[in-house]
């Protein structure tokens, strides 16, 4: 079976254990754990997830051995989108072709909303013993938490914040866009080299360049959609970035600029997955499907 076909499981099989974890809807407080579902269950492309799996794929390890590295990259980048629709962070409306969590349960639901998907991320790899051992957990929990901190999306974010209005290099848009976005992305392709036997330094590294480059790649490909993006195949507002005066590499470089560098580090990230051979198949669709894609 190809990946692109087992692609369309995996959803579901995430979707199974998210909800296995999340709080029921009818439990108390109601508003909050509707506000966490409704964050997480409905809508999104799962890429993270997808990318987590495809990792395994490749490293010959079984789903279940990253089921709970899959649901807490996700329930992290929940977490994420969640408290940047607010209106003290980016203030978007839209999410995923629905109102913003904020703008369905409020702004203090959204806030506690995001709050406790973060924390829930975090217990998930703590109490999931097919996760791999003690110290294997460990280091997943170090990976997530580095990736969501202040040297990751947190950090990516500040700086995002205060770059509004005021001109920032192509260096600095770049290193906002690997910590905001590429964090994330290198947790989900790192983190299962940690859910069993640890792989050989140079099939790490391998994997380690592969998700610096894919990490950037997205970014910049969302830069792209915000600017020339249909807004009903996104589920979000088109143009956002440059009506609030942020810096993107689109508005830095232009559109054809960017395209080009989006194949670029598209073309680095394939030729890293070398060592792996076919085993890395899910690792390339999805590198492809994360460049080409027009949500």
């Amino acid at each position: 079976m190809s990946f692109a076909e087992s692609a369309a499981g995996y959803p579901t099989r995430l979707a199974a254990v998210l909800d296995g974890h999340l709080p029921p809807a009818d439990e108390p407080p109601r508003d909050l754990h509707r506000a966490m579902r409704y964050a997480t269950l409905d809508g999104g492309k799962r890429l993270r997830a997808l990318l987590v799996y495809a990792t395994a794929e490749a490293l010959e390890r079984p789903a279940e051995r990253v089921d709970a590295a899959a649901a807490a990259v996700e329930l992290i980048h929940a977490y994420s989108l969640v408290h940047d629709d607010l209106p003290a962070m980016d203030d978007d409306d839209l999410r995923r072709g629905k109102p913003s969590c904020h703008k369905a349960f409020g702004e203090a639901t959204a806030i506690l909303a995001g709050d406790a998907l973060q924390t829930l991320a975090f217990r998930i790899l703590a109490r999931d013993e097919a996760a791999g051992d003690p110290a294997q957990r460990l280091r997943q929990v170090e990976l997530l938490a580095e990736a969501a901190g202040s040297r990751g999306m947190a950090g990516g974010q500040a700086i995002d914040l205060a770059a509004a209005g005021r001109a920032l290099s192509l260096d600095e848009v770049e290193t906002m866009h690997r910590r905001k976005t590429g964090a994330l992305i290198r947790a989900s392709v790192l983190m299962p080299c940690h859910a069993g036997p640890a792989p050989e330094t140079s099939r790490l590294a391998a994997l380690e360049r592969y998700a610096e480059c894919l990490g950037l790649a997205f970014q910049i490909q969302d830069d792209i959609l915000d600017e020339s993006g249909d807004p009903a195949a996104m589920g979000k507002s088109r143009g956002a970035d440059a009506a609030r005066g942020k810096p993107t590499y689109t508005s830095m470089v232009g559109l054809d600029t960017a395209r080009a560098r989006a194949r670029d580090l598209y073309r680095e990230a394939r030729d890293a997955l070398a060592p792996f051979g076919a085993a890395a198949g899910g690792l390339h669709w999805l590198a492809r499907r994360i460049v080409d894609r027009e949500d």
